[in-house]
């Protein structure tokens, strides 16, 4: 949640910040109103808890009529004792209630604006020419065609068994996404991760605690008879880790590259990219996860999207990287850079990778604090990434496609495939 205390200082930067995401700004005043409400009442409960002792004095040493006006009094400084603490307890609740629904004060320079509003930073590699290739008859296959020639992808089966935006990955589809994710979980440790296997379900206070029971509540699955949300990526169990910990990153951040399935509801999104594995209901994803000091975060952060270009790389991919815009960054993050793939079936880019500086948005949320040199507690900064998923598949398939439906195999996943150079359908 939003920093109190910078709300109290400095309220034209938060009010700022809402403006570039489209929020509403005056969400701020009404916190700073029911803060000053709740400070109003303590102030006055503690004067009069003053007054409570020093007559409780006066009423042991007095008799007769004195004692018993005494006593009418005290009770009447006890009921307002108990209204005020009400009262300040109300007061409470509302600028909490209202301060969670604050988006993270953005970082300078985020672009204002929507989901088209983002400012490309760079473009790596070149889309292939599949016309100069093979002569300008040549029609590209997507994703689904090339997938079930390979006999890799199967969504009819999918559907029969469990519904709409559901599959299964057989043969070398699923060989392809051990592959890359067990690349991801190499190049991750190479980096001083540490490789995680994180539950998929969790309580609620963490799922909060990471954002995502906000505006997009609706995309997450729930189990009502227990409580719990399924993840849609394992950012949540991480952060969620060191909950109500004190952390010591004397040497450095604490890294974690989680690995789970992932599952989200996809609500709103009917029609849009529901042909085959682009927008599904569950996959698998490598989620690097990073701890640290509020100083080096603008830093890790250019670290993570570094490791992800590296992913990229390897899997022979053509991308483009953005800087996503304030009103589509989510509650929880101060600024996100993307990676998008070329997808020479759409003739668009398709976001592969994710990485969001969530400052001390989540920490302050879940209680993760760092203790410094000098002895001071204090609240950390979280970061997180995508290092691989199963939607890589797609743009790996329409990529790196040939003429007879086959598939070269990146010379970096070769290990990972137990030579292979091409897939054959």
């Amino acid at each position: 949640m939003i920093d109190l205390k910078l709300l109290r200082d400095d309220p034209d930067t938060v009010r700022a910040s809402q403006v570039t995401r489209g929020d509403d700004p005056g969400l701020v005043d009404e916190v700073l109103d029911a803060d000053a409400r709740r400070r109003s009442a303590l102030t006055e409960f503690e004067s009069l808890r003053a007054e409570q002792k020093a007559h409780g004095k006066k009423v042991a040493q007095a008799t007769g009529d004195e004692k018993h006006a005494l006593l009418a009094h005290a009770k009447q400084v006890a009921d307002r004792v108990k209204a005020l603490q009400v009262e300040a307890d109300a007061a409470q609740a509302r600028a909490d209630e209202l301060a969670r629904r604050i988006g993270n004060v953005v970082e300078e320079g985020v672009p204002a604006g929507g989901e088209d509003d983002f400012v490309v930073l760079e473009h790596v590699g070149t889309p292939r020419d599949f016309a100069a290739e093979y002569g300008p008859d040549f029609v590209v296959k997507d994703h689904l065609e090339l997938g079930e020639g390979l006999r890799a992808i199967d969504t009819e089966r999918g559907a029969k068994v469990s519904g709409a935006r559901f599959y299964y990955l057989t043969g070398v589809g699923a060989r392809l996404e051990l592959a890359l994710l067990n690349a991801a979980v190499d190049r991750a440790l190479a980096a001083g991760f540490t490789p995680v296997i994180t539950p998929t379900l969790v309580k609620p206070e963490v799922m909060a605690g990471t954002g995502f029971l906000g505006a997009h509540a609706d995309e997450v699955y729930r189990l009502e008879a227990d409580d719990l949300y399924l993840v849609g990526t394992s950012e949540v169990a991480l952060a969620g880790y060191h909950s109500g910990e004190i952390l010591d990153l004397s040497a450095g951040p604490k890294r974690y590259a989680g690995w789970s399935a992932c599952y989200r509801r996809e609500a709103g999104s009917y029609g849009k990219d529901t042909r085959g594995i682009i927008r599904v209901h569950q996959f698998h994803k490598v989620e690097a996860f990073s701890y640290t000091t509020v100083e080096d975060a603008r830093a890790e952060h250019r670290r993570i999207l570094a490791w992800e270009k590296e992913m990229l790389a390897l899997a022979e991919l053509p991308f483009r990287v953005i800087d996503t815009a304030a009103g589509d960054l989510g509650s929880s993050a101060a600024r996100k850079f993307d990676c998008e793939a070329w997808l020479p079936s759409q003739q668009r880019y398709l976001e592969l990778t994710s990485t969001s500086n969530c400052t001390t948005f989540q920490a302050r949320r879940l209680g993760v604090r760092e203790r410094t040199a000098d002895g001071q507690v204090r609240t950390v900064a979280t970061l997180n990434g995508t290092l691989a998923t199963t939607r890589w598949i797609v743009a790996i398939l329409e990529n790196h496609q040939q003429a007879d439906g086959s598939v070269h195999v990146p010379v970096g996943l070769r290990p990972y495939l137990g030579g292979l150079e091409v897939l054959e359908p």
